[in-house]
């Protein structure tokens, strides 16, 4: 397998995208970065943002998509408007970033939610794409003696729903990024590598206390195709972090 791709979320630069988007994915270019994940189009033309990434010799391997899940009954007529999106634009990957849970929930909370992905899942796959679920950290607690992420990866087959691991997420649910990609291997494509530094204040990546290196190591093995930064605060400027995260996989082989 090839080594994998390093991308950023570009919800990172979200204070450069709503006043200029392609400007933006220009800057990520340079930059080096060489794939993006979407997190919002900015009403820009699937056409117009194509000829840009295709201009830049950038990939776009995958959006974060929220469901509407206050509507579900909208669910599936708003999916199909992003899925015809995405398909013009060349995505491979819908990932729905959120769901929403209850405090404390119940197994039966869990099934519904299983429900809603495996219905989404279908509807994405059927379209030719593959779906995904991209966790933070609620989504690690135990529910009859296990997390709730390993009931929905268990509930929903893999053939309908992929694993966007926040490795940082992961972390911060109390468990080790390196066992979850493993214990997944062949199920998740797409990693974000998120740092955590004190409490719950994000940091670039290699600057925190997550163990990302060791995922680095498993990668090719585990079927990790792209590694994607993602960062929601900042010292500095968000540029100025995503050229720092940039450098912890240059320094690293990647």
């Amino acid at each position: 397998m090839a080594k994998p791709v390093v991308g950023l979320q570009l919800y990172t630069l979200r204070d450069q995208t709503e006043t200029d988007f392609l400007g933006t994915i220009r800057k990520v270019a340079e930059m080096g970065y060489t794939a993006v994940e979407f997190a919002g189009y900015y009403n820009t033309p699937a056409k117009e943002l194509k000829a840009l990434l295709d201009e830049l010799g950038l990939e776009a391997p995958s959006a974060h998509i929220g469901l509407n899940f206050g509507e579900p009954e909208k669910i599936s007529a708003d999916l199909d408007k992003q899925i015809e999106y995405a398909k013009e634009l060349g995505l491979k990957y819908i990932v729905t970033p959120w769901a929403p849970l209850p405090e404390n929930p119940t197994l039966d909370d869990v099934n519904k939610l299983a429900g809603i992905l495996e219905a989404a899942g279908k509807q994405v796959k059927e379209a030719g794409l593959q779906y995904g679920y991209h966790n933070h950290d609620f989504e690690f607690k135990q529910v009859d003696g296990k997390p709730v992420i390993d009931w929905l990866l268990e509930k929903v087959s893999a053939e309908f729903l992929i694993a966007e691991f926040d490795l940082g997420w992961v972390h911060m649910g109390g468990q080790t990024p390196v066992d979850y990609v493993t214990r997944y291997a062949g199920r998740v494509p797409l990693a974000h590598f998120k740092d955590f530094g004190q409490g719950r204040s994000d940091t670039e990546v290699g600057k925190g206390v997550v163990d990302l290196k060791s995922v680095l190591k498993v990668a090719e093995q585990v079927g990790i195709a792209y590694f994607i930064v993602e960062q929601e605060e900042f010292e500095k400027s968000s540029l100025e972090s995503a050229k720092m995260s940039l450098a912890f996989f240059r320094e690293n082989g990647f």
